[in-house]
């Protein structure tokens, strides 16, 4: 595996770490809107513009860089399935009030798949019997 490869993977892994601590950051801030002050639904409305889909798309291209397999875009398209599923929850209350239970476990599955990302790219990269073979 060259260099360039390599560097891609850790950065994936990186980007992956961060967006799955944005997300938990993100459950956070609306629990300090709930139980503390809504004044903090500020938090929660700009913080998500940060990494929303911004962090996605790097990872997207570092992918690229790091070669890797078809699962890692799998993982990737449902993040941005899931964002915007979150985004479209969050703006289309006013038409479609339940719309906005359905909020909540859109964010629930976005936990999960970003954590599941970052473990399974964490065993792909440094599990180098099985990183040439495209498994994790």
């Amino acid at each position: 595996m060259n260099q360039s490869v390599r560097i891609g993977r850790i950065v994936y892994l990186v980007l992956a770490i961060i967006f799955a601590l944005s997300i938990a950051t993100q459950i956070l801030f609306a629990g300090m809107a709930i139980f503390i002050n809504p004044v903090n639904w500020m938090k929660h409305m700009i913080f998500v513009h940060l990494f929303g889909f911004n962090i996605p798309i790097f990872m997207l291209a570092f992918a690229f860089i790091g070669a890797l397999p078809r699962w890692a875009y799998g993982q990737l398209f449902g993040t941005l399935i899931l964002m915007f599923f979150m985004y479209f929850t969050a703006n289309m209350t006013t038409i479609l009030p339940w719309f906005g239970a359905m909020h909540p476990l859109f964010g629930v599955l976005l936990v999960v798949l970003s954590c599941t990302m970052v473990l399974k790219i964490w065993k792909f990269t440094f599990d180098h019997k099985k990183n040439q073979m495209g498994e994790a």
